[in-house]
């Protein structure tokens, strides 16, 4: 499935598209910074984790050879605070959160990073990094604190776009009088009362947040590397500040290429807990398959809003068991005949359809990966192998060809799907707990389900035409769908008439998604809120 086409990617320092070219040919190193392990983690991780977990899968796909640093923020003032209330050590509650977000992510089939650092593990990597920076006259040391001076960095906000009078200090953010500058920020933080410290030059403390990733970037990728991942809400002020450390530390740092994602809103309303509006990736598996919400995710451009609604998540389980259903149905016909010496020619519409698919994968994905332009392209050759299915009990020379043709569909279906991060190992396994998932949020077993298939097949015989209808109508309002095949009337979830109503409601006018810009910039004012408060988090 290799191309010729030249893989692009969206650079957020220099505002566009550039043909992706690593430092070191044939090797990508890869940063993108993780979660603070305090709670568990909700759908705006599941986003960023899914977008670089596709990329990492594409480079890998195009033949590099990737490093993937992922890191765990396990000191900071979130862990303490929850630390507290909880009457838990600080590390002992990150390290347990950072088990549950394994377990998040590995359900979600996002592959393991190369590695990946925890802060509490790096800290004399961080200290040396601060100790080089105020040599080099970029830092000055408080009462044990230590800042980063901005005025000390003439580049300071070329990645941001930001100004240094655009900074404004005191709004959500107490004003710390005694520092030179209202923008500059922390490097470490002199210890208080209670609160885990590690010794170091300017007296026992802990590092802030920022210095954290510059420290453990240049420790497991260098100081100049290829692509530096994360959220659109880091650009400003995390990665602005990275960058800035950096490149006080040491002249020659850089990172080739900027990625970042798009903000999550639920309902076309920004995610918030005090909205109640907040969703864990928990909630959102515990009715719905993990592959549904990564599905779901992939809908939406990487860099585009992502707007996350139940109706989204049900139609992308609806396209996810029609996905799998194919796939079984297919390996069911293909079993007979998996020890046979297949030869390789196909029919001309099979062939067509590989071919057409082939290349809109390739130029998708090669364009910073439009992962929701080859979900629409799965149509196709889906809807190809459920047309040969129907026809396999021909002439014995066409029944060749039709097999052929399926092994080779087959083929290319579950090899994107791997690079899409969404084949499992048993199409068997999901449709079986993508059934379950539907009783469970009809709050209905199987046995009852059959029992009123049964009633409804006695009502048939029965010529009382009006109770199988009623039926079928309450079955499909709890997500139950029935389909009457010649061996009987058998089950599949489907999306209940109520979010099918809300999706259409909804539909955009104008171009379709996938002709549509990803949005480069929230308004102005949302903007700032962001970042104030990433400041007044931090």
């Amino acid at each position: 499935m290799g191309g010729k086409l030249q893989f692009q990617i969206y650079n957020t320092m220099t505002k566009q598209k550039e043909v992706f070219e690593p430092r070191v040919a044939g090797k990508v190193g890869m940063y993108v910074c993780g979660v603070t392990a305090y709670d568990y983690s909700h759908i705006g991780h599941a986003r960023a984790y899914v977008a670089f977990d596709v990329l990492y899968r594409y480079l890998i796909h195009l033949g590099y050879e990737v490093t993937y640093i992922r890191n765990f923020t396990d000191v900071d003032d979130k862990i303490i605070n929850k630390a507290n209330e909880l009457k838990e050590d600080p590390l002992s509650l990150s390290n347990r959160f950072c088990e549950e977000f394994h377990r998040d992510v590995a359900d979600l089939q996002c592959l393991p990073p190369s590695k990946e650092p925890h802060v509490s593990t790096h800290m004399d990597q961080i200290k040396d990094m601060i100790a080089q920076i105020i040599k080099n006259d970029c830092a000055y040391v408080l009462d044990g604190d230590v800042y980063f001076s901005v005025d000390h960095f003439p580049e300071y906000g070329r990645l941001s776009g930001r100004k240094l009078e655009d900074n404004r200090a005191g709004e959500r953010v107490a004003v710390d009088s005694r520092k030179r500058h209202p923008a500059d920020f922390a490097l470490w933080k002199s210890a208080k009362p209670g609160e885990p410290s590690w010794e170091s030059p300017w007296g026992p403390g802990r590092p802030g947040w920022h210095i954290e990733c510059s420290a453990m970037s240049a420790q497991h990728l260098g100081p100049h590397f290829d692509i530096h991942g994360g959220g659109q809400d880091l650009i400003f002020p995390h990665h602005e500040n990275e960058l800035a450390q950096s490149c006080a530390a040491c002249s020659e740092a850089g990172v080739k290429y900027w990625v970042h994602n798009g903000f999550v809103n639920i309902n076309n309303e920004k995610m918030s807990k005090s909205l109640g509006n907040f969703f864990t990736i928990r909630e959102v598996s515990a009715k719905y398959h993990p592959l549904a919400l990564r599905m779901c995710l992939m809908r939406t451009h990487y860099r585009s809003p992502f707007n996350y609604s139940i109706d989204q998540v049900e139609d992308a389980s609806d396209t996810l068991f029609y996905i799998y259903k194919t796939l079984h149905d297919c390996e069911e016909a293909l079993s007979p005949h998996r020890e046979e010496n297949l030869k390789d020619k196909i029919t001309s519409i099979a062939q067509s359809c590989i071919s057409k698919f082939r290349s809109d994968f390739q130029s998708a994905m090669s364009d910073d990966l439009h992962t929701n332009v080859v979900l629409t392209a799965l149509s196709e050759p889906l809807r190809t192998i459920n047309s040969i299915l129907k026809t396999l009990k021909g002439k014995k020379q066409q029944q060749a060809l039709n097999i052929q043709s399926l092994v080779a569909l087959e083929k290319e279906v579950k090899s994107v799907l791997s690079v899409l991060g969404l084949m499992a190992s048993s199409a068997y396994e999901v449709l079986k707990e993508l059934k379950q998932k539907a009783l469970n949020r009809a709050d209905i077993t199987e046995e009852v389900v059959i029992q009123l298939i049964e009633e409804r097949d006695l009502a048939r015989k029965n010529k009382d035409y009006e109770k199988p209808d009623q039926i079928r109508k309450r079955l499909e309002e709890l997500g139950i769908g029935l389909m009457d095949e010649a061996k009987g009337t058998v089950w599949k979830p489907c999306v209940p008439p109520k979010y099918k109503q809300q999706e259409q409601e909804k539909q955009p006018q104008g171009k379709p998604e996938h002709q549509q810009q990803p949005q480069q910039q929230q308004p102005q004012q949302q903007k700032q809120e962001q970042q104030e408060q990433q400041l007044s988090e931090k």
